[in-house]
């Protein structure tokens, strides 16, 4: 697949099972992520990899996490969400340690993380995987970032489900770009 086939028919696919990304797939992957824009080369990007069992522990910490926000939640609104981390055989998840810098806003260095997470979408796109970016109220807990080794001052900007699709990537409508391009002439 050419760079532009790459970039113009990458799409998240939820459906996914075994196998995993390989180990090279997911080296290509993380030097991808190391090109993502970083002003000042703080390299904010962290990544956590949960696979096997640790999934179904991050599947409690984000019941637990639920259980917070909600004391009411049912349990069927717990258990479905114990059960997403299991709709993968692999979660990337990608985190933001955002260091104060007098040049380099917070904003920047969340952005940086998300083109890093980005990358890792589109380097498993090209080597034949599928994956879903998601994030969730769970991405925000302190005591899930900590389980994770995040600092609490970090930011988890994503959870990225990954493995092998089990159906053809959703023809999703794609905007058109005169939708969202403009020119600006200077005149406002």
């Amino acid at each position: 697949m050419d760079s532009i086939e790459l970039l113009t028919t990458r799409a998240s696919n939820a459906r996914l099972s075994e196998p995993a990304p390989d180990a090279t797939t997911l080296e290509l992957a993380f030097e991808a992520a190391a090109r993502a824009p970083d002003h000042a080369g703080l390299r904010p990007w962290r990544i956590r990899l949960v696979r096997g069992a640790a999934r179904e522990r991050l599947g409690q910490l984000m019941t637990d996490a639920v259980l917070k926000a909600n004391p009411r939640a049912t349990s069927a609104q717990l258990e479905k969400t114990a059960a997403k981390v299991l709709r993968a055989p692999l979660i990337i998840v990608v985190g933001a340690a955002v260091t104060p810098h007098p040049k380099v806003p917070e904003l920047e260095q969340l952005l940086s993380a998300g083109a890093a997470a980005h990358a890792i979408l589109l380097m498993l796109h090209a080597r034949g995987y599928a994956g879903i970016w998601r994030t969730g109220g769970a991405a925000y807990d302190p005591a899930l970032k900590t389980a994770l080794g995040f600092a609490t001052s970090d930011a988890i900007v994503g959870f990225i489900y990954c493995g092998t699709a089990t159906q053809a990537t959703p023809d999703v409508p794609r905007v058109k770009p005169e939708l969202f391009v403009s020119d600006w002439t200077g005149d406002r």
